[in-house]
């Protein structure tokens, strides 16, 4: 079965040259996000799951975009196939509702440790329903102490 195909993708989205691919294995309650990296350095990313099931949630952060500041969230799963594309200019992040889960995605930049930021993944201003009980939820140090969005919309990012 073909997950990737260069044609189709360029048709539907346009030229983006993928430099590197990523995986991540988690398990349930494992919420990754909401992370970013700014200016030259952000990413697009083109994720998918290839085991289980992860709610998927990318948010506009261009602020001259007309939907600057709204959500997506997207159910992704080995069963749906579904993939999504997040342009550069978005936060991304993700909750494992699975057992487990293994997440792969490719990205048209290198991971620049000194352009990456964490908006809170509970930001009220952005209401993301994460779909769980807040008590499974199983966050990062890091990912706690994420900026809030106000504190983000500030700033001229892209």
């Amino acid at each position: 079965m073909e997950s990737f195909k260069q044609q189709e993708f360029e048709q539907h989205i346009g030229r983006v040259n993928f430099l590197q691919d990523n995986e991540s294995k988690s398990v349930f309650g494992v919420l990754r996000g909401l992370h970013y990296q700014q200016g030259e350095y952000s990413q697009a990313k083109l994720v998918r799951v290839i085991k289980g099931t992860v709610l998927d949630v990318a948010v506009d952060l261009r602020t001259a975009s007309p939907t600057f500041g709204k959500h997506i969230s997207v159910e992704l799963s080995e069963d749906n196939k579904r993939q999504l594309f997040i342009p550069r200019g978005f936060a991304h992040g993700f909750l494992v509702l699975s057992d487990e889960a293994i997440f792969t995605y490719k990205v048209d930049n290198y991971y620049t440790p000194q352009a990456e930021a964490t908006i809170m993944y509970s930001d009220p201003q952005l209401k993301i329903d994460w779909s769980v009980d807040p008590s499974v939820l199983i966050v990062s140090d890091k990912d706690k102490c994420g900026t809030l969005f106000a504190e983000v919309a500030t700033k001229s990012l892209f």
